[in-house]
């Protein structure tokens, strides 16, 4: 178990390598620490070379006890990389994990709530009347983009002022989430909110003399707008209106679902949102799925029972 740690290095190296983000790397590290640490405090210490699948499904069932399926079916797939990793470099002569089933997730279980017009609402009415102009006018500005084009919250931090395009209205989204870079359209509502924020986040940043700044949305230092601030903010926002249990990703959950109930195609939806698969996006459809009311309209029975209205209406009585 000496070669742990560089052997850690080295994979993780290899993994940054695909673009992903620091938050995915940084998490893959930690469960990676968690077995190492697991390993080397077993008696007799064995050696890497001699981890047999009995080890490793006794830490799987160490490390996921009361923890829910995705816990677990993510542990599984760190450790299941990890040993592929192992079999390369010729440590492991094989790699258990790949033979082990994880939990069978149901994706449609894992989908937020979405956020009721009246919420959104009483969100933008509550962000209006905030008491530093330059507070209304940003927060405004960012959850019109968070529910109008589905950001993400690391998205939505990293954004730059160059990544806005007024005459296009559009903004390029960096690849850190999915490895695609992509260019975002924005509704015209959420281009005037963009709009009118800007003159104020350049009189914000002359005032506190950090004209250089390069981030599209600043904090009251003149800073990047971190997405912990964003949340806390937006949490707070909700907290004053009335609104309870609202997260950030429900914006862009909310943002699908709204779209495919309005009756944009799926394959647009993918597009808007940046899944990499059109599985992900398939998910949504229990929620709102307008092309499914619509194809039963077309049924044979309301012919054939629309030509007997009247018996149907009187109870079948003459």
């Amino acid at each position: 178990m000496r070669n742990w740690d560089q052997l850690e290095d080295e994979y993780l190296e290899q993994y940054a390598a695909r673009g992903l983000a620091q938050e995915t790397v940084g998490n893959v590290r930690r469960e990676l620490d968690r077995l190492g640490c697991w390993l080397k405090s077993r008696r007799p210490r064995p050696q890497l070379e001699q981890v047999n699948s009995e080890l490793l499904i006794d830490y799987i069932r160490n490390r996921t006890a009361y923890r829910a399926k995705a816990t677990v079916s993510g542990t599984m797939s760190v450790m299941r990389g990890w040993g592929d990793f192992l079999l390369r470099r010729g440590i492991w002569m094989n790699n258990p994990l790949r033979w082990m089933q994880g939990p069978k997730l149901n994706p449609f279980s894992r989908v937020p709530r979405r956020i009721s017009a009246s919420s959104l609402q009483a969100l933008w009415q509550q962000a209006a009347t905030g008491r530093l102009e330059y507070h209304r006018y940003m927060w405004l500005a960012v959850m019109s983009l968070l529910y109008g084009t589905g950001l993400r919250r690391g998205e939505l931090e990293r954004l730059n002022l160059s990544d806005w395009s007024s005459l296009e209205r559009t903004l390029r989204i960096d690849g850190r989430k999915t490895g695609r870079e992509r260019v975002a359209a924005v509704p015209d509502a959420a281009c005037h909110c963009l709009e009118a924020y800007l003159p104020r986040r350049q009189n914000h940043l002359e005032a506190l003399g950090a004209v250089k700044e390069t981030a599209l949305f600043v904090d009251r230092d003149g800073g990047r707008l971190k997405g912990g601030a964003i949340s806390r903010a937006v949490h707070a926002l909700a907290r004053r209106s009335g609104i309870e249990h609202l997260t950030l990703h429900q914006f862009r959950h909310t943002c699908a679902s709204d779209l495919l109930e309005s009756g944009v195609h799926l394959p647009e939806v993918q597009a808007i949102l940046g899944h990499q698969t059109i599985t992900t996006t398939v998910r949504y459809l229990h929620i709102a799925d307008p092309q499914r009311h619509a194809a039963v309209q077309l049924h044979p029975i309301n012919e054939i029972l629309g030509a007997s209205g009247a018996l149907i209406t009187s109870g079948g009585q003459s």
